[in-house]
């Protein structure tokens, strides 16, 4: 079951409006759309990434906010919920292409999508190959949340390609939720993330991997607190040309010039009981013209 809100911007009032009139069949007028997921706005960073080569195509943004975040989240209870909710908004919008742009469900939850899915599914892979090949002191660094360091997944990353490296993990789910805020509101508490982040710049790492797709969103205040002697890496650019050549190959969307239409059309769906209105605000700057609640049986 769900609810939609369509949403315009008022320029008159700088505020964000239920819009009443007659919604165009936006999504019916969906053509095949790229599916983003993830627990929250971080797959904002990886779509973004994804748009700057793909600006034709259609996109549904799914953001899992009532579960919000996934890292304190039981392994199982993760795979079902991410599994039924993608599922159901695969088979509603016909999507092309599913990318589940969080690190912490993609350590987990690519077998069973692709087991039930039928369409192509690419998942978010820290950045150590990367981040080894760059590093000149061979200290490399992940900051993600606590279910990525803790995955075996990672570990073997980590010993396939940086067994050169001294390689220091550090979990933290506050970052993503500070994330969240500063989209919404447009502020981030500066004293409090330096106060986090202290471990990581105690450690004297010359590149760190941003192994949440939240964090990107942090980049510039990060930067700030690391200084920049310290290099920042994430997977956004590598998922996109990963997309691109995915959708090439298999032909799952139109490249012709038919298709290829002035602009996109930009849906989005949550499962919490509201959003905020910086939120709503964020994503129609983003591009965004519906945002839906969607619920299912693993929604809050």
């Amino acid at each position: 079951m769900s609810s939609i809100l369509v949403l315009r911007f008022d320029q008159s009032c700088g505020k964000i409006r239920p819009f009443t009139g007659q919604r165009n069949s936006l999504e019916m007028g969906l053509s095949q759309p790229i599916l983003v997921f993830d627990s929250g706005i971080g797959g904002l960073s990886v779509l973004a990434e994804i748009r700057k080569r793909l600006p034709h195509h259609d996109y549904c943004y799914v953001f899992d906010n009532a579960r919000l975040p996934y890292g304190e989240l039981e392994e199982q209870e993760l795979v079902s919920g991410c599994v039924s909710l993608i599922s159901q908004l695969v088979e509603r919008t016909h999507a092309a292409i599913v990318v589940v742009a969080c690190n912490t469900a993609s350590t987990v939850v690519l077998p069973a999508l692709r087991a039930k899915l039928h369409i192509p599914v690419v998942g978010v892979v820290p950045a150590i190959k990367p981040a080894a090949l760059l590093s000149k002191s061979k200290r490399i660094g992940l900051l993600a949340t606590p279910g990525t360091v803790k995955r075996h997944y990672t570990h073997e990353l980590i010993s396939q390609f940086a067994d050169d490296c001294h390689v220091e993990l550090f979990g933290c789910s506050e970052l993503v939720m500070m994330a969240e805020q500063k989209i919404a509101t447009g502020q981030l508490d500066i004293a409090r993330l330096t106060q986090i982040l202290s471990p990581v710049v105690d450690a004297n790492l010359d590149v760190l991997v941003l192994g949440c797709t939240h964090f990107p969103m942090l980049r510039d205040e990060l930067q700030q607190v690391f200084g920049q002697g310290v290099t920042l890496l994430d997977s956004g650019e590598a998922i996109a040309k990963r997309v691109d050549a995915l959708l090439a190959h298999g032909k799952n969307v139109s490249h012709n010039s038919e298709y290829e239409r002035n602009s996109s059309l930009m849906q989005g769906f949550y499962t919490k009981a509201e959003i905020s209105e910086g939120l709503a605000a964020t994503l129609a700057d983003c591009g965004f013209s519906t945002l839906e609640r969607i619920t299912t049986i693993n929604t809050k």
